[in-house]
């Protein structure tokens, strides 16, 4: 019987692009890995998990991997549905026992299962506005407070906002009303439900969606980097548990990679079947089919022609990242406990080091793709975000909208928004020889990499696209907006830049 042929090793470069973006960016502590063949190949932790009591990041060091928790929630559901429990496309109200979703107008569709797995349920980001300026939204509590439970939170129920399965919108509501199902099916406490179903089975003994035993002893402090160097955040519990409460480690975030990239196991077990997985990660939403779009909550990307799925992080604190490329059986992780703007950057230098990985080059923007000025006419213009203010991850990336616009001889592609950087403008360099309506923009200054921008006409509406957002945004017919209106769209703008000031300032305290 002959063996299988060796795998080559690790490309020595990726030690050193590690070492690269440990000298771009300052964190407290981060922990960094690269997982192939079901095994994590290569670790570097750096820094510190506690200032205080010089604990280093091992390993074995527990992070709060925030929206990474949204995953898991996803896997408990289809778990269910392979049991034929759930149907994707039933209405959510047809398992929720403890509250319901409620049409803000007559004549909307039922939201569906499949609907809050891919954030376009028509659910609103912030569900009380009236709190937005309380701790973190007044969405979290102290640890020694008692969280209310999701129907006394929500009261009569959920209003569902905008028509399901027209617009994406970025909301942890989606998956704590996931998790609600999970529980009213499965008639399992979320957490023993993840324990015992996802957990265990997959060896991931340091993880838990409380703060068991399983994790505290190698909990990591969070720290947010200040004028005066590294001051630890007040930590906190969540009400959307299951969109963001799941605590872990590298060594067990590891073993759940392998799983991801094989067919739903791993050396300890069996979480899903391949043909389920493979599923999750299809596109089930995009607004163009020429941008990645999004799976059953995993996050879709292409490199250099290699299929990605992943998931990003955010907690105060904390911020986090997985990439696994499922055809190649490799993945990345990041995690780390104080950081600036990490959200930013993190996102971007893991995608890379996972290309790096694959063998394949950085996205780059073509220099052999010619323009196509006589298309520039109908592209130019306004295209203003429709919606509501209190879709803040989507303004944050958005602002008040997008101005297509020429500069010296150049396309450019204007965030309105307070960020300079985006405000200035990215130039849009041409990017398929085949689609004059298809571009890519020069992202290296948030460390990510370039990023593919899209336009679609239908009928007589001009659409534009990102693909690092699965939204897209329509043409305004008059072109350019008038004074008045950029006014208040810069106005509005800057209200939402205030707000997420207040709430960073909160958080720090």
């Amino acid at each position: 019987m002959t063996r299988p042929a060796a795998r080559p090793a690790l490309d020595s470069r990726i030690p050193r692009r590690i070492d690269e973006i440990l000298n771009r960016w300052a964190t407290v502590g981060m922990a960094i890995g690269v997982v192939r063949d079901g095994r994590l190949e290569l670790f570097r932790g750096h820094g510190m998990a506690d200032i205080e009591s010089k604990t280093p990041i091992t390993e074995d060091t527990v992070f709060r991997i925030a929206s990474i928790s949204k995953t898991f929630t996803a896997i408990a559901v289809m778990q269910l549905w392979q049991r034929g429990l759930i149907d994707l496309d039933a209405p959510a109200n047809d398992y929720l026992r403890a509250f319901k979703l409620i049409a803000a107008r007559p004549g909307f569709r039922p939201a569906t299962v499949r609907h809050l797995l891919t954030h376009t349920s028509g659910l609103p980001e912030l569900v009380k506005p009236s709190r937005t300026l309380g701790y973190v939204f007044g969405e979290s509590y102290a640890l020694d407070e008692s969280v209310p439970a999701l129907a006394d939170y929500y009261g009569r129920g959920l209003r569902v906002t905008a028509e399901p399965g027209t617009r994406f919108t970025y909301t942890d509501h989606n998956f704590s009303t996931l998790g609600q199902i999970v529980e009213d099916v499965s008639r399992l406490p979320l957490d023993r439900y993840m324990r015992e179903h996802i957990f265990d089975p997959l060896g991931m003994e340091n993880t838990d969606l409380l703060r068991s035993e399983r994790v505290s002893p190698m909990l990591a402090t969070g720290y947010t980097l200040a004028t005066r160097g590294p001051k630890p955040v007040t930590d906190r519990q969540w009400l959307t548990a299951a969109a963001s409460m799941v605590y872990s480690s590298p060594r067990d975030m590891a073993r759940y990679l392998a799983a991801l990239m094989n067919g739903g196991a791993n050396e300890h077990g069996s979480i899903l079947e391949p043909e389920t997985l493979s599923m999750m990660f299809e596109p089930q939403y995009r607004p163009d089919p020429r941008v990645a779009g999004i799976g059953l909550a995993f996050d879709r990307a292409a490199l250099g022609g290699h299929r990605a799925i992943g998931h990003e992080g955010i907690l105060p604190g904390f911020n986090s990242q997985i990439w696994v490329a499922p055809d190649d059986k490799v993945g990345v992780m990041a995690f780390t406990n104080g950081a600036r703007l990490a959200m930013l950057w993190l996102p971007g230098e893991t995608a890379t080091l996972l290309s790096l990985t694959l063998g394949v080059p950085d996205d780059a923007i073509r220099t052999d793709v010619p323009q196509h000025p006589e298309k520039w006419g109908e592209i130019c213009g306004w295209y203003p975000f429709s919606g509501a203010l209190t879709d803040l991850r989507a303004r944050a990336m958005m602002g008040a909208g997008a101005q297509v616009f020429s500069r010296r001889g150049e396309l450019v592609l204007r965030i309105v928004t307070p960020i300079p950087i985006a405000y200035r403008g990215f130039v849009l360099h041409p990017d398929d020889p085949d689609d004059p309506y298809v571009f890519r923009i020069d992202a290296s200054h948030f460390g990510m990499p370039a990023a593919r921008v899209v336009f679609s006409r239908d009928q007589d509406t001009m659409r534009i696209c990102v693909d690092m957002l699965p939204v897209s945004l329509v043409k305004k017919p008059a072109g350019k907006p008038r004074r008045g209106r950029w006014l208040v769209a810069a106005a509005g703008a800057l209200a939402v830049a205030g707000v997420v000031t207040a709430v960073k300032r909160k958080v720090s305290r």
